[in-house]
């Protein structure tokens, strides 16, 4: 949370210069404090509908421990949901358009599993494009996730995702290449995220979109913004992902080799498993390929237990200043984006 300059002490103006959030005394009597609230418009498939769910209201809730913040799940009926899945959005999620009635502070989008370039092939593109059009007028800002980020830029921009030639899928070291924006205040210059995609943005298309590149890899781009700063915010990798949720895509992929459905034997995740756990798993094929195993017995339970998580303290970090930020320029009327000294073209004054 932002300090208030309360005195003339010289290190406020420093720690302002230096890209610290620093608010006048003035400023900060006319901030009304309330709770916030952000959707969640969830596309990931029914097997991993509640996974998801669950991971970014673990990261939110534990990116801030000051801020009351109600968290809105949503889904859009272009997506086909089998019978568990519509019961549960059915009871505990809101349609839409119950979204625009109550409003919005901020918005997430997350992925969705289409591996296939063309978006506009996805049976959701048009609805996706409907949310995403409402929440750029009626939105402080809008968080997009991996396949989010890509429709993005295609419906605003121009700028189609191409496939990568091969799965982007590891955890991977960032570094930030701006370190005078917000939203990397306090973090890391140099952090890990997990990826897990088949297509990319590159940073030429980020850059010809006019957005702001953050922070960045080998496997390409994962945090930019929008040319105004910040109504869009756009990840590339999944900082949201839980310690095992790379070893529970692994334990997919035998599962569908084992099945016919790939040709190949998956392979291990990049920088993610141990010498032991490669090990171990090594070992597992080895019993498959003898027929003395089954996916029954893939050695998930050993190998969770060791797994490191290298990205969630950066992860979090980077949520928190993304709350921080809409925090300070949201309206006090929700279905309002902006408080009226805000300039919308550049709502952080950068």
């Amino acid at each position: 949370m932002p300090l208030i300059a309360n005195t003339n002490l010289p290190s406020f103006e420093r720690l302002e210069k230096q890209g610290e959030t620093i608010l006048s005394e003035e400023r900060a009597s006319h901030q009304a404090i309330r709770a916030l609230h952000i959707g969640l418009l969830n596309m990931m498939p029914d097997s991993a509908l509640e996974a998801t769910e669950r991971q970014f209201f673990r990261l939110i809730g534990r990116s801030n421990q000051v801020l009351q913040l109600y968290i809105h799940p949503f889904s859009i009926p272009s997506i086909k949901r089998g019978k568990k899945a519509s019961e549960h959005i059915d009871k505990h999620y809101k349609t839409f358009d119950e979204i625009k009635d109550h409003g919005l502070d901020a918005l997430i989008i997350s992925g969705a599993n289409v591996s296939h370039p063309d978006l506009e092939k996805a049976p959701f593109y048009k609805e996706l494009r409907q949310v995403v059009d409402w929440a750029y007028d009626n939105v402080t800002s809008t968080l997009c996730s991996c396949l989010a980020t890509h429709a993005v830029l295609e419906f605003m921009y121009s700028q189609k995702r191409t496939p990568n030639g091969k799965k982007h899928w590891g955890v991977f070291p960032h570094q930030v290449v701006d370190r005078t924006h917000p939203l990397v205040k306090g973090v890391n210059t140099r952090f890990d995220i997990p990826h897990s995609r088949f297509n990319g943005i590159s940073e030429a298309q980020f850059k010809k979109a006019g957005a702001k590149v953050l922070a960045t890899s080998s496997v390409g781009v994962h945090l930019a913004v929008s040319q105004d700063q910040f109504r869009l915010v756009f990840f590339q990798g999944h900082p949201e992902y839980d310690s095992i949720s790379l070893l529970k895509e692994y334990k997919r992929e035998v599962s569908i080799y084992l099945e016919g459905g790939r040709p190949d034997y998956p392979p291990f995740p990049t920088n993610y498993l141990s010498s032991q756990n490669c090990a171990i798993l090594d070992e597992y094929r080895s019993r498959l390929e003898n027929n003395s195993a089954t996916i029954a017995d893939f050695p998930e339970a050993l190998i969770m237990k060791t797994i490191d998580n290298t990205w969630h303290d950066s992860a979090s970090a980077v949520i928190n200043n993304w709350i921080g930020c809409f925090y300070q320029v949201t309206n006090v009327e929700i279905k309002l984006p902006f408080m009226e000294s805000v300039d919308p073209q550049n709502p952080l004054g950068l």
